[in-house]
């Protein structure tokens, strides 16, 4: 399995929430990094590798992926609208990233087929006052499910309308390479701290 695939798989058996979202995200830091340490927030993904291409539909019924982001800094996470706990944090946080860095874009995938509707979107996106480069992906579980695999993320139907499922933020380059990965505890200072960073290296 390539160093990506590891990462991925890790966050995947890591980070699956018992109580529907969200993770055991230290451990699982722990887990995929390890020492040394890094000057990084994120785990560096190394060597950098094209990001999985995909196509759904966002908000607007448009179609997009991956693949069409290319020129901008992308992050890609996986939510559900109907989150009790920690996609409203990883969107908020996003959000604020996203007005202190405006090229930076944002594909967030629904792990939520069923619940994720186009008037649930709708709700989300507003309430969380999030800037029009945040797409919101949906489709069918069929549509879906490759994706979920693609980016090594497990999905799996809770109580009370809740869903477990992988949550991390994987921010690629304009050339369409994945370079960082973060746990579902990222930061407003986190990305653009990288960045700075990736910019000197």
């Amino acid at each position: 399995m390539t160093r990506r695939g590891v990462a991925l798989a890790g966050l995947a058996a890591l980070a699956l929430a018992t109580a529907g979202c969200g993770g055991s995200t230290h451990a699982a830091k722990r887990a995929i990094s390890g020492p040394p340490p890094s000057p990084y927030r994120g785990f560096v993904i190394s060597p950098p590798s094209a990001a999985p291409a995909f196509a759904l539909r966002d908000q607007a019924g448009r179609l997009v992926g991956a693949q069409d982001e290319r020129g901008h800094w992308l992050v890609v996470t996986f939510l559900y609208t109907h989150c009790p706990d920690v996609c409203p944090l990883i969107a908020n946080t996003l959000g604020v990233t996203m007005r202190t860095l405006p090229g930076l874009r944002v594909l967030a995938v629904s792990v939520d087929p069923k619940g994720d509707t186009p008037a649930a979107v709708r709700t989300f996106l507003r309430a969380h006052r999030l800037p029009t480069g945040f797409r919101y992906l949906t489709g069918s579980r069929a549509q879906l499910a490759p994706v979920w695999a693609r980016y090594h993320v497990a999905s799996t139907g809770g109580p009370h309308a809740t869903v477990s499922h992988t949550a991390f933020e994987l921010l690629i380059d304009p050339a369409g390479r994945e370079r960082l990965l973060y746990d579902a505890q990222i930061k407003v200072g986190d990305i653009p701290h990288d960045l700075a960073r990736l910019a000197k290296a």
